[in-house]
């Protein structure tokens, strides 16, 4: 079922989603080489801490997962797409990292990622990146109300093709609120002028994960969580919480 905010609610997401917007800005500051994915989510922690906030990541375990997710982010390194759970790797000079992060703030909740560069960025890797981000920005840009779902599924999945990049299959963004993950879904591919009808009020989740290979394939790790590139080639994963309004799309997970 899909759920229409008010004013207000969207109000107090913008605050959850706020918190996410500094843990994400506190967790890329920390992310330097020879610092571990493990410190990188105690840094997170704090922050969520400060706000009196909590984690939406933390002890979330859906149908495909075999063990609860033990942490507050998922830190995803070069090939990793996503799920990524934070251990002892110590970051290198020009990893490639995704970081997503959720807060919940009384009751409501906020949902966003970044890709960046540790240390001295790669050129193939910094267009890929670009290139993310300009699909989530044309995605948010067809969050209008009378658009539709495959109108911002369109906008992202075109993207992806223009510059040669796969998708991985079934995973995309959401609706949200609430919950971390609510109805609708949100394919990366798809055709304009079809799904769910965009209505003010409604929160989404954006979120376009660009393979750098250009195939869609991909595989799960032995935790059960991690999703790599089936050619190994590099991956970014970036993403917004926005809200449908008459005025047009509202950021919710910025500072």
């Amino acid at each position: 079922m899909v759920e229409i905010k008010t004013d207000g609610e969207l109000d107090a997401m913008r605050e959850a989603g706020r918190v996410v917007a500094q843990a994400l800005a506190a967790v890329e500051e920390a992310a330097l080489p020879g610092v571990s994915l493990r410190e990188l989510d105690e840094v997170a922690r704090g922050v969520l801490a400060g706000a009196g906030a909590t984690s939406p990541f933390l002890g979330y375990q859906p149908g495909f997962a075999p063990v609860p997710f033990p942490a507050v982010i998922c830190a995803s390194v070069n090939d990793a797409v996503q799920h990524g759970i934070p251990s002892d790797y110590r970051l290198r000079d020009g990893d490639l990292l995704s970081v997503d992060c959720g807060a919940r703030l009384d009751g409501w909740t906020g949902d966003s990622a970044t890709t960046f560069s540790v240390g001295t960025p790669r050129p193939e890797d910094a267009r890929l990146v670009a290139d993310t981000r300009a699909a989530l920005e044309a995605g948010i840009a067809a969050a209008t109300v009378g658009h539709r779902i495959g109108d911002i599924s369109h906008a992202v999945g075109s993207a992806a093709r223009r510059g040669g990049y796969g998708v991985p299959e079934d995973f995309g963004g959401h609706g949200i609120g609430r919950s971390m993950h609510e109805d609708p879904h949100i394919p990366n591919r798809g055709r304009p002028g079809r799904g769910f009808k965009l209505r003010p009020g409604l929160a989404l989740a954006i979120e376009p994960m660009f393979l750098a290979g250009g195939a869609d394939a991909c595989w799960t790790g032995e935790d059960g969580w991690t999703m790599y590139t089936a050619d190994g080639s590099r991956a970014a994963h970036i993403e917004h919480t926005i809200a449908v309004t008459e005025s047009g799309p509202r950021l919710l997970t910025v500072l």
